[in-house]
């Protein structure tokens, strides 16, 4: 019995609580048998290299070898790239993984050879397994290496509905293997790679094909495959978005409040971005956010009382002190005709918050969408921003096209499919949006103040 269980019973006997009785004769006490703990279950087993530890290929010769082997391999291939993210500004890869059956599992040092056009023609259109193929798929590209055909076991695991789809966290769901994760944000483009490193790498690889093999099984058996294919032929021609005004995305730049202000939060945010690829380091390894912010608030106008400011010391604020102070100068030296707005200029609809206030129709169809889109996704057991990508459906029913009917629903679906939807995203969605386009459910009040005879 528990110290705590033992107290509560004594407890219950010193006020005449625990007294003999009917219920509850001597010796019993009316206490029910106490519960044996759970025994914990046993950690799933540690996966490790069937093949012991490759030698990294960072030598003509070696690379020649392995060029031959994957040539000589069959079946799909599995990839992975290491990128050095919080320590270099490039987003190059600097260790490649390959395995396949018959082959055996390749290490590559990308940064050993002008490119890797060999290993692309070795592979040819094999399938490529990757897990998050999004992250991986440029750094890649930049190599030489592109597919004409993939699989993604993180895309597949979503569309499936596992709540979570992390590789560690799939390997051991699936096929019952724990993975040690602890190298990965690690420095990849340190040389010579340490030896645990280059494990955990190799690791990444060691079963994908197993695990793409399940997953395969499970969208066939869900009806799902269709769906998985579409998505997986989307991924090879995937390239991540242009991000336009970058340096609003600067931290802590909701506490600059005037356009002159912003304009040194864009001028010393372009500096330190020139200089950081430059040097190819991450940029806030020169100076924070934070320093920026507090920098473009007090507008310092020399090298002085720039390092007095908040976030202006180290290595990387003296060096490039003149630089700095520079930046600040053009920004105060700008015409007012060419400050930047307080507010970002949308490319698309406004955010979905102010709707109700500048169009409540839309909010309507916007709210009614959402909620029969949620609705979906439990029953297809698939995360809605998978179902289709929140920003197509704001854009659609901002702006909707018009029509009734069969009119509608064809307009929308054609809508959808130029903003980048999978057909069968828009044979599932597109109804559900004509819908809300159609019977939006405007609140009485609503539709009162927007009458067009008011």
């Amino acid at each position: 019995m528990s110290s705590e269980a033992g107290s509560e019973v004594g407890s219950a006997v010193g006020s005449g609580a625990g007294a003999p009785s009917e219920d509850h004769p001597p010796g019993d006490a009316g206490m029910q048998p106490q519960a044996q703990p759970e025994t914990p279950p046993e950690p799933a087993p540690l996966l490790r290299l069937r093949d012991g530890l490759p030698a990294v290929v960072d030598t003509p010769d070696a690379l020649h070898d392995a060029v031959r082997r994957l040539a000589d391999g069959s079946g799909p291939v599995a990839l992975d790239a290491e990128r050095a993210s919080g320590y270099r500004y490039s987003a190059r890869a600097y260790l490649i993984q390959l395995r396949r059956q018959g082959s055996g599992t390749f290490l590559i040092d990308p940064i050993a050879f002008v490119d890797l056009a060999e290993v692309n023609e070795a592979i040819g259109d094999a399938e490529w397994i990757l897990h998050a193929a999004t992250q991986d798929l440029a750094c890649l590209r930049e190599v030489g290496l592109r597919p004409t055909t993939l699989f993604d076991t993180e895309h597949a695991a979503r569309l499936l509905g596992y709540p979570r789809v992390g590789l560690a966290t799939l390997v051991e769901t699936i096929l019952g293997q724990s993975m040690r994760k602890e190298h990965s944000a690690v420095d990849w483009s340190r040389r010579p790679l340490p030896e645990a490193w280059l494990e955990y790498a190799a690791l990444d690889v060691e079963v994908l094909r197993e695990l793409r093999d399940v997953l395969a099984a499970e969208l066939e058996a869900a009806g799902k495959a269709r769906w998985a294919a579409e998505e997986f032929q989307y991924l090879v021609g995937f390239t991540p978005a242009v991000r336009q005004e970058p340096w609003r995305r600067t931290s802590g730049i909701h506490k600059v409040k005037n356009r002159r202000a912003l304009a040194a939060v864009r001028e010393l945010w372009s500096e330190r971005d020139g200089i950081a690829a430059e040097r190819d380091v991450t940029p806030g390894r020169l100076v924070p956010d934070a320093a920026l912010i507090a920098a473009a608030r007090a507008m310092p106008t020399d090298r002085g009382a720039l390092l007095g400011t908040d976030g202006f010391h180290g290595r990387g604020a003296r060096r490039y002190a003149d630089r700095w102070v520079a930046a600040i100068a053009r920004a105060r030296d700008l015409p007012e005709g060419e400050l930047p707005p307080v507010n970002q200029r949308p490319d698309g609809p406004p955010q979905a918050r102010s709707w109700a206030d500048r169009d409540p129709v839309a909010a309507a169809r916007l709210a009614k969408a959402r909620a029969a889109l949620a609705a979906m996704s439990e029953t297809e057991q698939v995360p809605v921003e998978n179902l289709l990508t929140p920003d197509y459906m704001r854009r659609v029913l901002w702006a909707p096209p018009e029509g009734t009917g069969a009119q509608l629903v064809e307009r929308v679906g054609d809508r959808l499919t130029e903003l980048g939807a999978r057909p069968w995203q828009v044979e599932l969605t597109a109804p559900i949006l004509v819908d809300a386009i159609e019977h939006p459910d405007v609140p009485a009040a609503e539709a009162e103040r927007t009458d067009p005879e008011d």
